[in-house]
């Protein structure tokens, strides 16, 4: 997005930004529903208005201030509630819990590819529109495609490490689960020293190359 201003930097980045991470929580909270448990839905989380989900520094200022330094993009939502009790088969359904997240970030960054295959078959006719919808796309599957490879990690509090402790065998399970109280400050080691975009950057550049070519762009 070069040659934009920071306003229209923002003004492009804010809607996928806050679809990508609502409906991230929401699906956790839909799918925990099938299972047994209402707690999301009797707190009033099962809803796409990002007001419900907003975390005014995981979902607005920490992205917005790594989107405007130009590295890397991502963020996080006031995490829908999930009580493992209410599920039918705890262990196992949590680990789907957990991968709904980074499987609806997957559904949202093929959507936005075929946004943006849309805007390019809009250009001709109407370019005013095109350009931004475009540009929209665009930082639609950048976003998802990070916050599903991010959230993929298998480090408790992601799903990544939830799914692995839904897997494991208990004694293993038990072993990866106690990292949690430590996964945060984990992940901000890894950012703050390079590594993380080691990791994530090769499937992440690949998957939007995918897309990309998907969309025709």
């Amino acid at each position: 997005m070069h040659g934009l201003t920071t306003i229209q930097m923002i003004s492009v980045a804010v809607l996928p930004l806050l679809f990508a991470i609502t409906v991230h929580e929401v699906a956790h909270g839909w799918v925990a529903l099938q299972f047994g448990d209402r707690t999301a839905q009797l707190l009033g989380r099962l809803t796409l208005n990002p007001f419900k989900h907003i975390d005014p520094v995981g979902t607005l200022l920490v992205p917005a201030v790594l989107l405007l330094l130009g590295g890397f993009v991502f963020g996080w939502a006031k995490p829908v509630p999930v009580d493992w009790r209410n599920l039918r088969n705890p262990k196992r359904d949590m680990a789907i819990v957990a991968a709904a997240g980074p499987l609806a970030n997957l559904a949202m960054a093929i959507g936005w590819a075929l946004i943006a295959k849309f805007a390019l078959l809009l250009d001709a006719s109407l370019p005013q529109a095109a350009v931004p919808l475009l540009l929209m796309g665009k930082v639609g599957i950048y976003i998802n495609i990070i916050l599903m490879v991010l959230n993929l990690l298998p480090l408790p509090p992601l799903d990544g490490g939830r799914v692995l402790v839904g897997l494991l065998p208990h004694p293993y399970a038990a072993a990866v689960a106690r990292l949690e109280p430590y996964g945060f400050f984990i992940l901000v080691a890894l950012l703050a020293t390079g590594i993380l975009g080691q990791i994530l950057g090769p499937p992440v550049a690949a998957l939007e190359r995918l897309l990309f070519t998907l969309a025709g762009i």
